[in-house]
């Protein structure tokens, strides 16, 4: 099997397959045997078990007692250190706190991560139970939920569920990802008018009734709003299209929206 490591770059080989190992967790919430990573990698085992020595001693990567492989602490505190140093981080949490604060479902924010893939940027439990099982860090579709579509929709994506977003700027799903859960979403602009991210509240879908889509559409709407604002933004559009959908919003028993 030729060591191809995924598509390289123009840099270092040997940190191309390094990373390459790294990368070869985002989608596996357990660990990972040799074989298991060689084949994700493409690389060789003799290869990934030079690599990997280097990684392990400065905490990339640990080797657990059956021999399995996984992420080691050093992630962990530099992506500690990359939200503390994010702007979005002290703008982002204090509105998540808000929304919990104001009775939303469990509220996140996600960007885009690739063609396919959004990632959870920052996320908190809300009072009430929840079901969705999404935390910071994980990746998910773009085609299904209320956050990915609201991403598709301000990122040129066509059609006329696409359309409907960018008039309402605002997208609610009910089982796209989960048949049990729902999600609501809005866009999130920066001083460019490009999109930064989607601002999203999600739980059980038996409380995303008439009343309390409604209720956690104005919060959310509100919510992003602001942080539009705070990054530069210009909140106009976003402003008339709330005014004109308040009470509007369709329940999952009459239409399924985004």
């Amino acid at each position: 099997m030729p060591e191809n490591a995924e598509t390289p770059t123009q840099g270092v080989a040997a940190v191309d397959r390094a990373l390459s190992i790294l990368s070869a967790f985002e989608e596996n919430p357990e660990p990972l045997t040799l074989a298991a990573l060689s084949k994700k990698t493409g690389l060789y085992k003799s290869t990934l078990l030079r690599l990997i020595a280097s990684l392990q001693a400065y905490g990339y990567i640990t080797r657990n007692p059956d021999g399995r492989y996984f992420l080691g602490p050093t992630l962990l505190r530099l992506g500690a250190a990359y939200q503390r140093a994010s702007s979005l981080h002290d703008r982002v949490m204090p509105v998540l706190r808000e929304l919990v604060a104001q009775g939303t479902e469990s509220p996140s924010f996600h960007v885009r991560h690739d063609a396919k893939q959004r990632l959870c940027l920052f996320r908190l439990d809300s009072h009430h139970s929840t079901l969705d099982a999404v935390s910071a860090g994980m990746l998910l579709p773009l085609d299904r939920g209320a956050a990915g579509k609201v991403i598709l929709a301000f990122s040129g994506q066509q059609g006329k569920e696409f359309d409907r977003i960018r008039e309402r700027f605002i997208a609610v799903s009910y089982g796209e990802r989960d048949p049990h859960c729902a999600g609501l979403a809005c866009p999130v602009f920066g001083a460019d008018g490009n999109l930064i991210g989607a601002l999203s509240v999600s739980g059980p879908r038996e409380r995303f009734d008439d009343k309390n889509v409604a209720r956690m559409a104005e919060l959310v709407m509100e919510a992003a709003v602001r942080l539009t604002r705070d990054f530069g933004g210009q909140p106009q559009a976003m402003l008339k299209a709330r005014e004109i959908l308040r009470g509007s919003f369709d329940s999952p028993k009459r239409k399924r929206a985004s």
